[in-house]
């Protein structure tokens, strides 16, 4: 054991009265207490902690965890500084200092405008492909089809009211009565500019109608019932441009015509049960028959030629600057 220093060694000295402890002295440090007291710990007196300025408030790291995260005060807490809005109008002006960004927008854009007016254009090419398939189907009285042309686009077409070609099918089942019969029309510079006296114009219409030898011989049976009776067959004679139907009691030889701006079926012969028999006993019925199918169609349409073929007949059939009727002339041109 280490005895302190006596006497006069300068090493050591006892501090004298009423000087200060050193900085480094802890008045609660081996604080002696009576025998048998147990020993009170120490109490320290805190300040409140100031309010945070919002001018010096702690802006969180970008990996900082949530609010609500497990650890972390909640909103509001004292001491928890608040949230910091983000500058208004700070992400437009990045976003237009992109061009990358800019330029997608421009090509989203397109699309959209141009996708609108292709929607626009097929929809209203169906509507008047439509109408024009039911004008004709009434006229002829067969299911039809029709279309306008590609070029230029339909809805310019349409703001214009200048439609520079349509084309039309019909079914092939008849024209009106006429068995057999199919209809291809070309029409071309259609103005549909409404008049007192008509719907609009046509500049040219171009109709090529077929008649095969079968639906011939459907029709004469149909329409001539007493002379029809007795037809069973129908046969073409390109050679010579003529139609005979045979029967079995005798035949009868007809040669198709233009006649009167529509189609004639001129009777060269007729023959049964082994003689001759005079044309105008079968002539008169034929005329009344064909008046019926190919004469007085609307706007001036009428027959140009006809030639006989293999498996019937083929006519041309037109008109040009013609008038479309109004709806109250022709119930059929309503729907323009």
């Amino acid at each position: 054991m280490t005895n302190p220093p006596q006497g006069n060694d300068p090493t050591w000295a006892r501090p004298p009265q009423g000087t200060p402890p050193p900085e480094s002295f802890n008045p609660t440090e081996r604080m002696s207490t009576a025998p048998g007291a147990e020993a009170r710990p120490t109490e320290r007196m805190e300040r409140p902690a100031p309010e945070p300025d919002p001018a010096t408030q702690y802006i969180p790291r970008p990996d900082a965890p949530p609010p609500g995260a497990p650890g972390t005060p909640p909103p509001g807490a004292p001491g928890t500084p608040p949230p910091v809005e983000p500058e208004r109008g700070s992400a437009l002006r990045r976003f237009f200092r992109d061009p990358l960004s800019i330029v997608l927008v421009l090509v989203i854009v397109a699309a959209l405008s141009i996708a609108g007016v292709l929607g626009g254009e097929l929809y209203a090419r169906k509507r008047a492909n439509s109408i024009v398939a039911q004008v004709t189907s009434c006229v002829v009285q067969d299911e039809a089809t029709a279309s306008f042309g590609v070029v230029p686009p339909f809805l310019w077409q349409h703001v214009r009211g200048d439609y520079t070609n349509i084309s039309i099918e019909t079914a092939g089942n008849q024209v009106r009565d006429a068995k057999g019969m199919k209809v291809n029309i070309e029409i071309e510079d259609v103005r549909l500019q409404e008049t007192a006296n008509s719907g609009g114009t046509i500049g040219s219409l171009v109709a090529t109608i077929t008649w095969t030898a079968e639906g011939i011989k459907q029709t004469v049976q149909d329409a001539i019932p007493l002379f029809g009776g007795i037809i069973s067959s129908a046969q073409t004679n390109p050679n010579d441009g003529t139609i005979e139907l045979r029967g079995a009691l005798g035949s009868v030889t007809t040669k198709p015509r233009v006649e009167d701006d529509g189609l004639a079926l001129e009777v060269l012969s007729v023959s049964g049960l082994g003689f001759s028999l005079p044309r105008e006993t079968v002539q008169p019925a034929l005329d009344m028959f064909t008046s019926q199918l190919t004469k007085n169609y609307p706007m001036g349409i009428h027959a140009d030629s006809v030639t006989v073929t293999d498996t019937g007949v083929t006519a041309q059939f037109s008109t040009t600057n013609a008038d479309i009727p109004l709806s109250n002339e022709d119930p059929c041109f309503a729907g323009l």
